[in-house]
């Protein structure tokens, strides 16, 4: 947003497409003040709701209904912000937002608000986008997470982190420049200690936000096995519906089947595959390419055996899929072999996917792989995008202190610290590009 845009104002529907009870329509911008007095004519009291009519070009009333007023810097944006309710018919609220562009606002783009709330200091960019985590959460866990994140507690983490580093390199820059003949500083232990510590806080943190990553969009899972080794049963079984056709007949699935459900609150889409076999059939040999298309791009595979059929190591080995993601092995069917369902670790489960036997295991393995195993929630949420960045700051220390370790270079030390702390300032937006900004606001909605 350059500096011209900031200085508009802007006015969307707020509240979502569709007829309801209550329509909320949100002005911001310095316009605020003058429409309150010429095209209202009414004293709005700050943060007090006033009766108002609102009124066409031709002093017809559009709609009666309450008009908030939020002075500046006391407000969502920092700026004065003007909200009015009317009834939710979206061509009033069309035609309210018609009039306010005729007042000379202009009409928001997606995440206008949101942003401005970020440029104007209310909010950092974590913060930001957990506005957007809140809005598109799938479940309450996501939504308490994102609710977290809003209210700062990933931003702080990082901040702690960053002024961790900053003190560091302070102090390793220091030293070089005012050095003490008879301390050797690098070789002191000191640096070494604070440089461990900020490695094993930053390696705390990036588990979390990898769990909060996982609670935001969910794990994908994709279910693999031979044809007829029970995959169709085991998605329904785990969805609670008849989603996948299931027959005795090997091969009936043939395309990818998706289905979306919920397991201790993390959301989750099950792909249920084409069985893994050679074969002639054109078809099935499509299926079972997009098979292995998912298994590229799962977070998470179930391996499905049949517990009926004697399979020597050898072929068992040539039989497990080829993923780099975490499997777990599954031996369904113990309703045929009479076994009980048990688990041997969070990698290996008995059970029957035809009588939901040993379910609530499988369940209980899935958390555990997405780390939600304990409390079955993340300290915050997050995305992808911050937990590349701490992936990276992560690798930047590791050679910080190789720097440190291995040469006892104090000055490719002090670069590799700021380095480091630089990435970790585009998590909350203390460095930022206006590319980014861009791609990070445009995902949000109108009115937000």
């Amino acid at each position: 947003m350059n500096a011209k845009a900031k200085q508009d104002t802007i006015c969307a529907a707020a509240t979502a497409p569709g007829r309801g009870g209550v329509g909320v329509v949100r002005v911001s911008g310095p316009l605020v003040p003058h429409l309150i007095a010429h095209w209202l004519q009414r004293d709005l009291p700050p943060r007090r709701a006033v009766l108002c009519d609102f009124k066409g070009a031709q002093g017809q009333v559009i709609d009666h209904g309450l008009a908030l007023y939020f002075p500046a810097p006391h407000s969502y944006t920092g700026e004065a912000v003007l909200e009015l309710q009317i009834h939710g018919n979206p061509l009033l609220l069309e035609t309210l937002v018609q009039r306010l562009i005729q007042l000379e606002c202009r009409r928001a783009g997606p995440g206008e608000f949101t942003q401005r709330a970020f440029l104007n200091e209310r909010m950092d960019l974590a913060q930001a986008e957990a506005v957007a985590d809140i809005i598109n959460a799938s479940s309450m866990q996501g939504a308490r997470a994102a609710q977290r994140s809003l209210e700062g507690v990933f931003s702080r983490a990082v901040h702690q982190l960053m002024e961790d580093l900053v003190s560091l390199r302070i102090y390793v820059e220091a030293a070089l420049d005012f050095p003490d003949e008879d301390i050797d500083f690098l070789a002191d232990g000191q640096v070494l200690n604070q440089l461990d510590k900020a490695t094993e806080d930053l390696q705390a943190l990036l588990k979390k936000a990898q769990q909060g990553r996982i609670l935001n969009d969910g794990l994908r899972i994709a279910i693999v096995g031979k044809p007829n080794a029970g995959k169709s049963s085991l998605l329904n079984a785990l969805s609670g519906n008849d989603r996948a056709i299931v027959t005795p007949i090997a091969g009936t699935t043939r395309d990818v089947i998706s289905e979306r459900l919920h397991i201790g609150g993390l959301p989750i889409e099950l792909l249920d595959t084409a069985g893994l076999r050679e074969t002639d059939d054109i078809v099935e040999a499509e299926g079972v390419r997009r098979t292995e298309r998912e298994l590229s791009q799962a977070d998470l595979v179930l391996w499905l055996l049949d517990d009926s059929e004697v399979i020597d190591a050898e072929s068992l080995a040539a039989q497990r899929p080829r993923t780099d993601a975490p499997i777990i092995t599954i031996h369904n069917k113990i309703d045929l072999t009479q076994a009980s369902a048990r688990q041997q670790n969070h990698h290996e489960i008995w059970l029957s996917a035809k009588h939901s036997e040993g379910l609530e295991l499988l369940q209980a393995a899935i958390l555990h792989h997405a780390g939600l195993q304990e409390e079955h929630h993340s300290d915050f949420s997050a995305r992808a995008r911050h937990v590349d960045i701490l992936e990276s700051a992560s690798e930047q220390l590791e050679l910080a202190r190789v720097q440190l370790v291995d040469f006892a270079a104090g000055e490719l030390l002090a670069e590799e610290l700021k380095l480091t702390t630089d990435l970790l300032g585009e998590i909350t937006g203390k460095i930022s590009s206006d590319e980014l900004l861009g791609r990070i606001f445009s995902s949000f909605c109108i009115g937000k």
